[in-house]
């Protein structure tokens, strides 16, 4: 990371729910674009959360980013008993100084290392998980919870005893 004061991380907690929707949103307005038509960033980054967004928070495998005074500048969240990343964002100001690199490895270090992790990543993101060591396993059209489909990539990280 950069010479900037080192950001700090923390476990999740259902109160940052919106904060973190926020962030989201924010990524898939500014980020996303890149790779996607306009009209579908449009109802993507409409979405509500989830029902049980701040629960899946809760439950202990979420991993907040965030600089002295509080402010949110990434997260991820690995849903623990499928071992699958469910979101990985950074601000996008944070982009390029491996801020996303450093939530993905504390994910990574909540997962269970007997399992492969898996996770459905944007288009734009495909390029971040292979460098940390995921697999392509080709094209998904992935339900989003707003009732779109997005072109996505499943994408596998194979288990600690898979990698020796």
């Amino acid at each position: 990371m950069s010479g900037e004061a080192l950001p700090r991380f923390r476990g999740g907690r259902a109160d940052d729910a919106p904060a973190l929707w926020d962030l989201r949103t924010r990524c898939v307005r500014e980020v996303c674009r890149s790779h996607y038509p306009a009209e579908v960033i449009a109802r993507w980054s409409a979405s509500p959360p989830p029902p049980r967004y701040a629960g899946l928070i809760a439950e202990g495998g979420c991993v907040v980013a965030h600089d002295a005074k509080g402010q949110v500048l990434g997260y991820g969240i690995l849903v623990l008993q499928d071992n699958e990343v469910d979101a990985l964002f950074v601000a996008p100001e944070q982009a390029g100084r491996g801020l996303g690199q450093a939530v993905l490895q504390r994910l990574l270090a909540l997962a269970d290392p007997q399992r492969d992790v898996l996770l459905s990543a944007s288009l734009n993101a495909v390029a971040f998980y292979q460098r940390a060591g995921f697999l392509d396993e080709g094209e998904q059209a992935y339900p989003h919870p707003s009732g779109i489909t997005l072109a996505a990539r499943r994408m596998r990280r194979p288990a600690m005893s898979a990698r020796r």
